[in-house]
């Protein structure tokens, strides 16, 4: 993988949106269930720019492409300005969270789709095939979406899995599980450092790419 313009393009482009998306669907989400803080605050957008978080959205995607180039773990995620929910304004705070929470996973996994479906498209189409830019970014709009669902959806908050635990849990534990959330970034960052998450996310990736092969045959 060269570092050219085309090729940044080709990563871009999948990764604002996956993002950005993942974003949005937390605050659409959050209205239905009767919090309109992301609503007040402009937040329920496609507009990548109300989202873009200059280093979780274009640097340290940014470094993960080069290090994947050099050698390092073979994937890439970032993270946009969260999307402010006030769980408390919600109807049922405890229930509803498990929604707000799996709104994002679930926006990448229909991203994946919809990249996906592209794919099949652009392959079977004269002149087109995988090899094509349109086909390159496809592969990429699915990797990319597939990567943030499944790493989204690990247990550990303030990551989206570790709400949607608190949701699930006997109160008890779920306020446990709460109170560990101000080391859910320092946890992420050493399984990184130290080769891990790579490990933890392999076989979870492999089956969203099962279910994604299931679904649309690509």
């Amino acid at each position: 993988m060269d570092l050219s313009l085309a090729t940044i393009v080709l990563w871009a482009v999948p990764v604002v949106f996956a993002i950005t998306l993942h974003e949005a669907a937390h605050g659409y989400v959050a209205r239905i269930f009767g919090d309109r803080t992301a609503e007040l605050q402009g937040r329920i957008t496609l507009n990548p720019l109300k989202h873009i978080d200059p280093i979780g959205t274009i640097l340290v995607p940014g470094v993960l492409i080069l290090a994947a180039k050099l050698g390092g773990p073979q994937f890439v995620f970032g993270w946009a300005k969260p999307v402010p929910v006030n769980f408390g304004a919600l109807r049922n705070p405890k229930r509803d969270m498990l929604w707000v929470a799996a709104a994002g996973p679930g926006a990448n996994f229909a991203m994946a789709i919809v990249w996906a479906f592209m794919l099949k498209i652009v392959a079977e189409s004269a002149g087109g095939g995988e090899e094509s830019g349109w086909g390159l970014m496809a592969n990429v709009g699915i990797s990319v979406n597939l990567v943030l669902m499944t790493l989204n959806l690990l247990p550990v908050p303030p990551l989206d899995g570790g709400r949607i635990a608190v949701s699930l849990l006997p109160m008890r534990a779920a306020r446990v599980l709460a109170r560990s959330e101000r080391f859910g970034l320092i946890i992420i960052i050493a399984l990184l450092a130290f080769g891990l998450l790579d490990d933890i996310m392999r076989p979870l990736l492999r089956l969203a790419q099962r279910l994604l092969e299931a679904l649309l045959g690509v």
